[in-house]
């Protein structure tokens, strides 16, 4: 079997909290990400989905660097990044680059247009200053903004030309993978279409690969092949984006899936909305076993029939029961007890 392009395995980052004195031990740890772990191939887009605080940007930042992961393997094309130093990272910032969050502050205001986008390639030793130049103004054409604004600073433009020029920055080095970080979150409803419609042309044209993370489902519906779910830190379910759409096998991507708005008044009026009880617990303080049960619908319904698995045993990520994927399709994975079992069915219809 081929090596995936990015293989991440049981990726951690935990953070210290609060310390006894200056330099004392952290008194707490928060476990941001546990045991995280998926593939992506060349050219394909895979989405991380779920509730802010489940550890989606940090799963993004570990995987680019901005986060030394605590533990864990992330490589690149067969290469180990978690034990690059600086210089050992330099080469591979041309193949991973990031699409921020915040247009506003993700560019320097001190800086042209021009000069942001010029500047990757002088860090990197790539070009001439003149050919510089042609090659800014071939990115700003590329997303969709007039060369002639090269000389302009970012103050001078809209939230979504702002995401633009972050996306033309993103591009400058030619990459092979672009994680973005919720990118038009940020953004009115009116131009987050044509920002996702852009970076889906241009995975067409250049056949980048993405890891997009977002908190709307209807966004990632969009833009990924494949889904991936997160909760208190772990992913919980792992599929292509039609299985995960149309056939959702965990409880809280039932009730993820449930909360989304339908288009069809009758239709969205006859379903049977999937509410959650309680609040997210705290990452400090997990539950036992599987972190979801204290606010799983399944667990509530099926309690004599999982017994003490839920609560004393955390599940693994793995192929769900009763998949029959079709040839050359990737198998669905799913980390829940319930799931699990052969004749499991949804929560709600």
């Amino acid at each position: 079997m081929s090596t995936p392009f990015l293989e991440v395995r049981d990726l951690c980052k935990v953070f210290p909290v609060g310390r006894a004195g200056l330099l004392g031990k952290p008194r707490a740890e928060l476990r941001a990400v546990d045991g995280v772990s998926f593939t992506l191939e060349r050219g394909e887009s895979l989405g991380i989905v779920g509730e802010s605080g489940c550890g989606k940007s940090t799963t993004a930042r570990a995987i680019v660097g901005l986060h030394p992961a605590t533990s864990g393997s992330i490589k690149l094309d067969g290469v180990e990044l978690t034990t690059l130093d600086r210089r050992g990272w330099l080469p591979y910032r041309r193949k991973l680059q990031m699409i921020f969050q915040d247009p506003y502050g993700s560019l320097d205001p001190r800086q042209t247009v021009g000069s942001i986008l010029a500047e990757p390639l002088a860090i990197h030793g790539l070009l001439k200053p003149r050919d510089r130049k042609l090659r800014t103004l071939a990115l700003l054409d590329a997303v969709g903004l007039n060369p002639r604004h090269i000389h302009r600073y970012p103050h001078e433009f809209s939230g979504g030309q702002r995401q633009r020029i972050g996306i033309a920055r993103a591009l400058a080095l030619e990459p092979e993978l672009i994680v973005c970080d919720e990118p038009v979150s940020a953004l009115d409803v009116s131009i987050q279409a044509q920002i996702l419609n852009l970076l889906r042309d241009l995975q067409e044209r250049f056949g980048i690969a993405f890891l997009f993370i977002a908190h709307d489902l209807a966004v990632v519906r969009h833009v990924c092949h494949r889904v991936a779910v997160m909760y208190l830190g772990r992913m919980v379910e792992l599929a292509s984006r039609d299985a995960l759409f149309e056939t959702p096998r965990h409880p809280y991507t039932q009730a993820l899936l449930s909360a989304i708005p339908l288009a069809d008044p009758v239709a969205e009026a006859e379903r049977r909305r999937v509410v959650l009880k309680g609040d997210v617990p705290s990452p400090l303080d997990p539950p036992s076993g599987c972190a979801f049960h204290p606010r799983c619908p399944a667990y509530a319904a099926h309690r004599d029939e999982l017994g003490e698995r839920c609560t004393r045993d955390l599940p693994a990520l793995g192929p769900a029961a009763s998949e029959n994927p079709v040839s050359g399709q990737q198998l669905r994975e799913v980390a829940c007890h319930w799931a699990a079992d052969v004749h499991a069915r949804r929560v709600a219809p």
